[in-house]
């Protein structure tokens, strides 16, 4: 990321500052979102000294990286102690794990580099658990029937624009729910996890934002979720699709 940086401040005039966070399976879940959030409160109380206008400060990542900044940003929203967020910018980022099944995940399953089994395994060793439960959690049996309805109101495939299901989508039938594979990986659950999954409460706190999805990207559908989340409470967003994008494009 040093060229993408280096970049990003010649181009913007901006000083970028990247966090080196502590990498799972090592370090393991939150220790990234918790470092990040340190980082970001640091700098914004230290702004000043770098030349930076602390109201002018915009949190920025890509893929998993979209994760960290859509989560910092949800849990500044409700501080008084650190300047307001100027905006922030998800890069095809990941925000939800209760439907692998959406028309992205359909469409581009195969499509390098993030294939849709590689999205789960990766999720999976994130939270250092084991990879068994990929099959399950493909079908939708992670998903506790209580917590169905609350979930359907942000994360379904109504909620997805038409023209992003010319390619191919079909409904999926819904699996039992496994008692064993939601004890597994609760976790998947938090907003920090899936910051999609947020209360509205949280939500409406948000900044000003910038998605960019990718059309040939598994995680397309994410973003569109989101940004239809954001503008239903007022939220300005400024959104970009690559027709031609993949993930990993940037």
């Amino acid at each position: 990321y040093e060229r993408t940086c280096r970049y990003f401040a010649r181009k913007t005039n901006s000083v970028v500052v990247s966090v080196g966070y502590r990498l799972a399976p090592k370090h393991p879940y939150p220790t990234q979102f918790e470092d990040c959030l340190t980082a970001t409160i640091h700098f914004m109380r230290t702004a000043q000294d770098y030349g930076v206008d602390p109201a002018r400060i915009i949190i920025c990542g890509d893929s998993s990286g979209g994760t960290l900044t859509a989560a910092v940003a949800q849990a500044m929203g409700n501080r008084r102690d650190v300047p307001k967020l100027r905006a922030q910018i998800l890069i095809y980022p990941f925000l939800q794990c209760v439907d692998f099944n959406l028309p992205s995940y359909q469409q581009n399953h195969g499509v390098p580099i993030l294939l849709k089994e590689r999205t789960v395994v990766l999720g999976l060793k994130y939270l250092n658990k084991d990879t068994s439960a990929t099959e399950a959690i493909f079908k939708g049996s992670h998903v506790p029937e209580v917590l169905k309805p609350k979930y359907q109101k942000w994360v379904s495939p109504d909620y997805i624009p038409h023209e992003f299901k010319t390619r191919g989508y079909k409904p999926c039938t819904t699996h039992p729910f496994s008692k064993d594979v939601y004890s597994l990986i609760k976790p998947v659950f938090e907003p920090v996890f899936s910051p999609l999954l947020a209360e509205d409460s949280v939500i409406a706190r948000l900044p000003e934002a910038f998605i960019l999805t990718c059309e040939f990207d598994v995680l397309r559908d994410d973003g569109l979720l989101y940004k239809k989340r954001l503008e239903d409470h007022g939220i300005k967003v400024t959104w970009c699709h690559l027709q031609e994008g993949f993930h990993g494009t940037v």
